[in-house]
């Protein structure tokens, strides 16, 4: 009877150990295709795209002056007031002459006295070393009075347009820093056609950039204008800090709607290149970030690749990564439930 019973409850124990370890490898299985994710993949291709590069810059002066004699003084008088054009050439400001008066005398008695010795020099009636001296002593006054002309009487050196007056005739000029860009000045002439603007490029377009290639300018609050203009100058040399370099474009202003300092975008066309393209729709967004990223098919697994944005082609995006190349397989479906290492399934 004994026996019986032993051996019924060992058949008990061994049928529930059996049922147990089924439900076991059960749920084994159910985890495992679980963690199996399915998504959907297409290639990574390149295209032709027309390169176009965007920035914006303010509006500057073609050219700009801080208009200042070269040593203190007082000013006899001013002749411009802010806002008045003025031509090359045109008198601005009229300086102290006592210097120049004083000077200009001493010359001309120099003059006199240089033709009498010269005379005298011809005929071997003086030493040339009293003969040297005279002429020496001509020549720096003449250098002088050069000096004091130009800078007691001031004029513009090319055609353009006052924008500011730091002084009124009778003042006193010191020669200390007396604008915002900390330079000494009386008045500034900015000739505003035509204008210009800086921007920074990326160095590898050094060898793309050309003297003369086209650009196009707009404003903000000129909406639906556009205006053109060309490189004018490129720096010969690269930023080593940013690893850009400096190009100026100039933009013809006959009508002066454009004004120094206002807001514009600037875009250049600088010829056709191969670029990654994927779908709009591969692409995820970092939550909290600016971080964009997209999964690829690797041996069966999810990885993921951090990328830049370039520009949109209809419902493409070009894309920048070290990691990516052609042909990888990116994730275009199902790549929103995924962590990087996932094991994936591929449907079509």
């Amino acid at each position: 009877m004994k026996k019986r019973v032993l051996y019924a409850l060992t058949i008990v124990f061994m049928t529930s150990f059996a049922l147990q370890s089924c439900k076991s490898k059960d749920k084994e299985n159910e985890n495992t295709q679980e963690s199996v994710k399915t998504v959907k993949t297409v290639k990574v291709t390149k295209t032709i795209v027309e390169r176009t590069l965007e920035y914006s810059a303010n509006i500057l002066p073609f050219k700009e002056l801080y208009m200042a004699p070269a040593q203190p003084g007082r000013i006899s008088k001013i002749f411009v007031e802010v806002g008045d054009r003025v031509s090359k050439g045109q008198l601005i400001a009229e300086m102290d002459k006592t210097n120049l008066n004083q000077v200009e005398l001493q010359l001309s008695n120099l003059e006199k006295d240089y033709r009498r010795i010269d005379t005298l020099n011809k005929v071997g009636g003086i030493p040339a070393q009293q003969y040297d001296q005279i002429k020496t002593q001509l020549d720096v006054t003449r250098t002088n009075a050069e000096f004091l002309r130009e800078n007691v009487i001031l004029k513009s050196p090319f055609s353009g347009l006052i924008t500011a007056k730091y002084f009124e005739s009778g003042e006193l000029y010191s020669g200390a820093p007396n604008t915002q860009v900390g330079k000494a000045a009386i008045v500034v002439i900015q000739q505003i056609n035509p204008v210009k603007a800086v921007i920074s490029v990326s160095e590898k377009y050094f060898p793309v950039i050309k003297k003369g290639m086209q650009a196009k300018l707009s404003c903000d609050i000129y909406p639906g204008e556009e205006f053109f203009g060309k490189v004018s100058l490129i720096h010969p040399t690269i930023n080593s800090a940013t690893k850009t370099f400096n190009i100026e474009i100039e933009v013809p202003n006959g009508n002066e709607k454009l004004r120094p300092g206002i807001f514009s975008k600037i875009s250049m066309e600088v010829g056709k290149e191969e670029a990654l393209v994927v779908p709009s729709i591969a692409l995820l967004n970092q939550e909290g970030t600016n971080v964009r990223y997209l999964y690829i098919n690797d041996n069966g697994t999810a990885r993921r690749i951090d990328v830049e944005l370039g520009k949109r082609y209809d419902d493409k995006y070009e894309v920048f990564s070290e990691e990516l190349t052609e042909d990888m397989e990116i994730i275009i479906a199902g790549q929103s439930k995924l962590l990087n290492g996932d094991k994936i399934e591929i449907v079509k």
